[in-house]
C-alpha cells in the first residue's frame, strides 16, 4: 500500500508496490531486475500469527515459509544487522500467503502448520525471485492485526489493484454488513500503531541502506497505502 511504499522510499532504493497482487509483483520484479539491483528486501506490515504479538511489534525474518511448505532462508548477516539497528528486534520465521488470513482460527491454523510468527502476501514471492537470481534477501515487517484480531471484509474491500484505497467499496461493504464496524475500528487502531512503528523503524535503518552497507541499490517489495509523504534518506 502507498503508506509502506512512501516510508520505504529513499536514495538508492527501487520501491515496488504490488497492491497485494501476485502477478503485479512478479512482473514488476522482473522489470526492476534489469536495473542491476544488488539485493531484495520485503518491507511493510504483516498479520500476526503467534499469540501475544502486539500491533507495532518489529520483526526480522530468519526464513520465509510458503503455504506449500517451500522455505527460503534469509541472508543471515544482513538480518542480524537489521535486528541490531532496530534495537534487537526478534528474528523469526514468517509465512508467505496468496490470500489474506483474517480470522483468529485461520491465523492459529497457519501458525501451527508453519510455526511462523507473522504472515504477508509478498515475502514468499520476493524471496523466490531473489533465490532464483542468487541475490541476498531479507524481510522487515511490523505487526498490524494481532493473531487474536478478526479482520473484517470491509478492511480489504477498498484496496485497488494498484494499491490505492477507495472509500466507496468500504462504505458499501459496511452498508451490507454494519456489524463489521466495531471490528473495522479496532483494525484501524492496529494499523495506525503499525505505521507509526514502521516509520520510526525506517528512520532507524536509514543510514547504510537498510543495514546492507555493501549494496548501492535495494529492491523493496511493499504493498501500498500512504499517510506519510516525502522520501527518506538511505
Amino acid at each position: 500500500m502507498k503508506a509502506e511504499a512512501r516510508i520505504a522510499a529513499g536514495a538508492g532504493v527501487s520501491v515496488i508496490a504490488s497492491g497485494g497482487r501476485k502477478e503485479n509483483l512478479e512482473l514488476a520484479l522482473d522489470d526492476v531486475f534489469e536495473a542491476h539491483v544488488g539485493a531484495v528486501l520485503s518491507f511493510g506490515i504483516a498479520g500476526g500469527l503467534a499469540p501475544g504479538l502486539r500491533p507495532g511489534t518489529v520483526l526480522i525474518a530468519r526464513s520465509i515459509v510458503a503455504e506449500d511448505g517451500e522455505q527460503f532462508e534469509c541472508d543471515r548477516a544482513w538480518s542480524q544487522r537489521l535486528a541490531a539497528a532496530l534495537g534487537g528486534a526478534p528474528i523469526v520465521d514468517m509465512a508467505g500467503i496468496d490470500r489474506p488470513v483474517t480470522t483468529p482460527a485461520d491465523k492459529r491454523a497457519l501458525h501451527l502448520s508453519t510455526r511462523a510468527a507473522v504472515a504477508d502476501m509478498e515475502s514468499h514471492i520476493a524471496a523466490r525471485f531473489a533465490a532464483a537470481r542468487n541475490l541476498p534477501f531479507a524481510a522487515f515487517r511490523v505487526v498490524a492485526d494481532p493473531a487474536e484480531r478478526h479482520v473484517p471484509p470491509a478492511a480489504l474491500a477498498g484496496i485497488s489493484p494498484t494499491g490505492g484505497v477507495a472509500a466507496g467499496p468500504v462504505l458499501r461493504a459496511l452498508a451490507r454488513a454494519p456489524g463489521q464496524i466495531p471490528h473495522l475500528v479496532k483494525t484501524a487502531f492496529d494499523a495506525n500503531a503499525a505505521f507509526v512503528s514502521l516509520f520510526r523503524s525506517r528512520q532507524m535503518t536509514s543510514v547504510g541502506g537498510f543495514g546492507f552497507f555493501d549494496f548501492s541499490e535495494l529492491v523493496l517489495d511493499v504493498p501500498r497505502e500512504d499517510v506519510i509523504g516525502g522520501s527518506l534518506p538511505v
